[in-house]
C-alpha cells in the first residue's frame, strides 16, 4: 500500500510540476516579450504571445456568467476540488497496516500469513513479558519488509530498559525467524501509568 502511494504521489506531483512549469514558462515568455526579441515563429493562436496579453481574456471570464447554473457549478466544482485534496493531504499521514507478510517457506515459492494474526501472535508474546500490562502492535511497510510499530504500557515496577531488550530479543527475534526476514524494524512507544510515552526505535 505505501509502495501504490509513494507512486501516485510521485505521478501526481510530477504532473502538477509540469503543468506549472509550462504554463509559468509560457506567461513568462510572453511577459518579458521574448518571442518579438528572439523572433521565434511561434505558431498561430499561441497564448500570452506579448506583455499586454492576459490570462484569461474578458470574453472567456464571462461567457456563462450570466446563466442560472454557472455558479452553483463553478462552486461545486471547487468544493469537490477542496475536499480531493484534503484526502489526499489526511492520507499522507495515514499509516496502513499490512494485511499480509510474505513468508519465506524455503522452497522458492513462499507464503502468506495474515498481518492481522502476526500482530495478534506478537502482542500475545509482548503482554507475556514481565513488566508489561498491555499491548498494542500494528504492522507497516511492505509485505516482504515488514515494520513493527508498537504501544506498550509498562507496569508501575518495570523496568523500560529490560522490557524492551527483552522484546527485541524474544517477541521480535522469534517473529523475524518464523517469518524468514532478515531484519524486522520496531518502533516501541513505552507507556506508564501516570507518565508520558517514551520513544524507543
Amino acid at each position: 500500500m505505501r509502495e501504490v502511494r509513494g507512486t501516485a504521489n510521485r505521478i501526481l506531483l510530477g504532473l502538477t510540476g509540469a503543468v506549472l512549469l509550462g504554463t509559468g514558462g509560457a506567461v513568462l515568455l510572453g511577459g518579458l516579450d521574448l518571442p518579438a526579441a528572439w523572433h521565434l515563429g511561434l505558431p498561430g493562436g499561441w497564448p500570452w504571445t506579448a506583455p499586454g496579453d492576459v490570462l484569461v481574456p474578458a470574453r472567456t471570464r464571462t461567457r456563462w456568467t450570466d446563466s442560472g447554473w454557472w455558479w452553483p457549478a463553478v462552486i461545486a466544482a471547487l468544493a469537490v476540488l477542496v475536499l480531493l485534496l484534503l484526502w489526499w493531504l489526511l492520507a499522507q499521514f495515514r499509516r496502513h497496516r499490512l494485511p499480509e507478510v510474505l513468508v519465506d517457506s524455503g522452497d522458492g515459492e513462499g507464503a502468506v500469513v495474515r498481518g492481522r494474526a502476526l500482530e495478534d501472535v506478537l502482542a500475545a508474546e509482548t503482554v507475556a513479558l514481565e513488566g508489561v500490562d498491555r499491548a498494542g502492535v500494528v504492522l507497516t511497510g511492505r509485505r516482504t519488509a515488514p515494520r513493527l510499530r508498537a504501544v506498550l504500557l509498562l507496569a508501575p515496577h518495570a523496568d523500560p530498559g529490560t522490557v524492551v531488550l527483552r522484546l527485541s530479543g524474544e517477541a521480535v527475534a522469534r517473529a523475524r525467524r518464523s517469518a524468514g526476514l532478515d531484519r524486522l524494524p520496531a518502533h516501541v512507544r513505552l507507556r506508564a501509568r501516570g507518565h508520558r510515552a517514551e520513544r524507543v526505535s
